[in-house]
């Protein structure tokens, strides 16, 4: 073994010299993730700094152990994502899920995708014991572009896993899989349909929703522009189904069943989704919160289902899981998922984990509802957290917050590289750059120096429905 790796294996006390350019400019949060026209940091670079960064080896499985150690008894761990088609960001989030659910009982991972999609994944995981083929096969159907995100062999790997670690438990303590997303507001309708067949208020209801969405062809951006020139507006009959739904449901906190749970959750979706999609066509700012607060709304209702010691475990990027409040999304009124967990359990109770690389490639889009492609990522931006981390050492490595908060230079913004669905590496040194006080926005990060392209699947003809950020997608 070279000198170089014998270093990195013991990762403690190795200095950094570099030039930090700090000051960053705010990137646009419609652009955050894309070609936003401005730079990430500032051309006045400062003097040489001498940085110390402890950190841990990442090479295997068993190098995880330090990290699980600092859980602890976390009741929530999110993992992130620097891009949404990154295959070792998948790869080590599974890992790491894996070992969470083996060794400290987690009961259920909570990812950034569609309700009804998931929760098919979810009755497949608790159901008798099937095949990856069969995995692939459920994944296939991810019809919502961009396919990838979950219609990928990585996550059939861990589907498959989740399957077989599910066959020796009682029904009660199946591990599960959802979705927190808002988008399908259509497809969760009709998934609501066999929930409330055998109630004729309810169907008449979910009808009178079903009507006034029916001129849009499933199209939830004509529905949004019918909403921006005033010729629609289905906000009274999703309103009405919620709280129809409520009433003759269980009180919230109340014992529920499985089937009362998903009926509401169904509608939830539909609620929250219209709201959103209204709010698409004037404000990010607005649009960006309902969805977030909608994603942690359901984590909290997920958690309350479960019983007051589950435990979840979140999977959604990074611009999703880093708390918001350390970033200048804060100075754009945003708030995210990871900030309002925080403040839901307590900073005690949750853990954050963010991920990124300094270079490799990706599966992204050139434009929205563009065909995917592998891409190239080019080494990381002079002055980022990630050229930073490549520059002390180009090894995978574990970093916690709790050693770099006495650190003056890293608890002021840096920028940390954040690529959506849509991509122009060309240019990505121009808008793909958050400003971050990073040991205050994770409590710890998963460093990859080189990264590959996620392994997708050929999955049916994708659905286009923009996402919050359009065109970005992150």
């Amino acid at each position: 073994m070279n000198k170089r790796k014998r270093n990195c294996r013991s990762g403690w006390g190795l200095f950094l010299l570099c030039f930090l350019i700090l000051g960053c400019k705010e990137a646009p949060p419609q652009q955050r993730g894309a070609q936003a026209p401005v730079q990430p940091v500032s051309q006045k670079k400062e003097k040489a700094v001498t940085l110390t960064i402890p950190n841990h080896p990442l090479r295997n499985e068993q190098d995880l152990d330090v990290l699980l150690r600092e859980i602890g008894d976390a009741k929530v761990v999110l993992l992130g994502e620097a891009s949404h088609g990154t295959a070792e960001y998948y790869e080590w989030r599974a890992a790491i899920t894996r070992r969470l659910m083996q060794e400290k009982g987690f009961d259920f991972v909570a990812v950034e995708g569609e309700w009804a999609d998931s929760y098919r994944v979810n009755n497949f995981i608790k159901g008798p014991r099937k095949d990856s083929a069969a995995a692939v096969t459920l994944l296939e159907q991810y019809n919502r572009w961009p396919t990838w995100m979950w219609g990928n062999y990585e996550i059939a790997g861990l589907v498959t896993w989740l399957n077989g670690y599910n066959q020796n438990k009682p029904a009660g303590e199946k591990v599960g899989f959802y979705g927190l997303d808002v988008y399908c507001l259509w497809e969760s309708m009709t998934e609501l349909m066999p929930y409330v067949k055998n109630n004729p208020e309810l169907v008449k209801v979910a009808k009178g929703v079903h009507q006034c969405f029916q001129p849009f062809s499933s199209d939830a951006m004509q529905y949004a522009e019918a909403v921006a020139s005033a010729s629609a507006n289905c906000r009274a009959e999703t309103s009405r189904l919620w709280k129809e739904i409520q009433r003759q449901n269980p009180p919230e906190g109340s014992p529920r069943t499985e089937a009362q749970f998903v009926a509401e959750q169904n509608a939830l979706v539909a609620l929250n989704g219209e709201r959103y999609y209204r709010a698409a066509v004037s404000s990010n700012t607005e649009s960006w919160n309902i969805r977030d607060h909608h994603m942690a709304q359901t984590l909290k209702r997920l958690l309350d289902f479960h019983g007051p010691e589950a435990k979840a475990i979140v999977w959604e990027h990074n611009t999703h899981v880093g708390d918001a409040r350390y970033t200048d999304m804060a100075s754009s009124g945003e708030v995210n998922v990871g900030q309002l967990v925080r403040k839901e359990y307590g900073e005690e109770n949750v853990f954050i984990v963010g991920f990124g690389s300094y270079q490799g490639s990706v599966i992204a889009a050139s434009s929205w509802g563009a065909p995917m492609k592998k891409m190239p990522v080019p080494p990381a931006t002079q002055g980022s957290w990630e050229q930073i981390l490549h520059q002390l050492s180009p090894a995978n490595k574990i970093i916690f917050s709790k050693d770099l908060r006495e650190n003056k230079v890293l608890n002021r913004p840096v920028g940390h590289r954040a690529i959506g669905v849509v991509y122009n590496p060309k240019i990505e040194h121009l808008g793909n750059y958050v400003p971050s006080v990073m040991p205050k926005r994770y409590d710890a990060f998963l460093y990859i120096d080189s990264t590959r392209a996620l392994r997708p699947l050929q999955t049916i003809t994708a659905r286009n429905e923009p996402p919050d950020l359009y065109p970005s997608g992150t």
